[in-house]
């Protein structure tokens, strides 16, 4: 017997319709069931007190990702004066931190010391925090320091993540940072729904520190391709090339990285960079030298040989020193440029 003649044999064409309705019965209800699964998850999040310290440009700009995403926010920063703005934004706005209620704390702070301070030293915030709270610092520091202060905080029983970022002030105020999270796995997951409103993509590094580990690493390759795409847009105009000419072609070719692509440091080739706004906002030279000065430390501790990692450390301070600490880093262009 075929195939096609034991089919209408033993289905009827009311057998089939009723075999249809039910497959598609029961992968509704499931489909129903992940909606429901995704909104209860959600909804629990929402309703969670954040509390996020250190408003400068970075974390202004991520708290109010928070905001516009329907978290209660309250803030704290030593600068006093960015309270009425914050409370406009709808944040709520905290004098001091010794009475705060809040299941997770974000802190974007300095640098390692900064991160001591807050946590083990001068403000001694664990000691008015519950047992339990998510602690999500996204500082750049050494691993030293943030491993440190990962074992205080699982001794005192909190959960604690150090996860850099990635993205400079334009990634945190259109929410695509990317996160290099080191810690414990589960509390990653525990903190996606945060991080994803503010991120586009989120990596587990491994390890407390390893996350500052990856950053450092990330940070002086990026110093190293910003002066290295400097220098070819400087021996281009040397050579009487016009930058748009040059940009094109190096942007299709071998030399093409994210220096050239995404952060032009050459003026009037992007519009959305610091180089077409007078170097202004962005990454500073300070950022960046004190991201270097971490990277050449750990070059040191491990005895590592990185003949650039070291070059690109001199270059910046001296920019630094000669009065550009707060124009962006890729500033460092009039700089090569001026001495051709």
């Amino acid at each position: 017997m075929s195939f096609q003649a034991f089919r209408l044999k033993n289905f009827t064409h009311k057998d089939l319709l009723k075999t249809g309705i039910n497959c598609f019965l029961f992968f509704y209800c499931i489909f129903l069931k992940i909606i429901e699964d995704y909104i209860n998850k959600r909804e629990v999040s929402m309703n969670q007190k954040l509390l996020f310290i250190g408003l400068g440009n970075m974390g202004w700009n991520m708290a109010q990702c928070l905001l516009n995403h329907g978290y209660e926010v309250r803030g704290f920063d030593l600068n006093t004066s960015l309270k009425s703005d914050f409370e406009k934004s709808g944040g709520v706005w905290l004098e001091d931190l010794k009475s705060i209620q809040t299941e997770v704390v974000f802190s974007m702070l300095p640098g390692g010391k900064q991160i001591k301070q807050l946590y083990l030293e001068d403000q001694k915030l664990f000691s008015y925090l519950e047992k339990g709270t998510l602690v999500v610092d996204c500082s750049t520091a050494d691993p030293g320091s943030v491993c440190e202060v990962y074992d205080k905080a699982k001794e005192q029983g909190f959960r604690f993540l150090s996860i850099p970022v990635s993205g400079g002030t334009k990634g945190a105020k259109e929410g695509n940072l990317t996160f290099i999270a080191g810690g414990d796995k589960e509390d990653v997951e525990r903190a996606k729904p945060y991080l994803e409103v503010m991120g586009k993509n989120i990596f587990h590094a491994g390890g407390a520190g390893d996350g500052q580990s990856v950053k450092i690493c990330n940070n002086m390759l990026l110093a190293i391709h910003m002066i290295g795409t400097c220098e070819a847009f400087a021996l281009g105009q040397a050579l009487g090339l016009k930058p748009e000419v040059l940009n094109n072609i190096m942007r299709a070719s071998s030399g093409n990285n994210w220096s050239l692509e995404k952060y032009n440091p050459c003026p009037g080739l992007m519009d959305t960079v610091p180089s077409s706004n007078n170097y202004d906002g962005g990454f500073s030279v300070q950022l960046m030298l004190k991201d270097l000065g971490l990277a050449k430390s750990s070059m040191e501790q491990t005895k590592t040989k990185a003949e650039l990692g070291h070059k690109v450390f001199e270059i910046y301070k001296k920019h630094f020193e000669e009065g550009f600490a707060d124009k962006d880093f890729s500033h460092i262009f009039q700089k090569i440029n001026s001495s051709n």
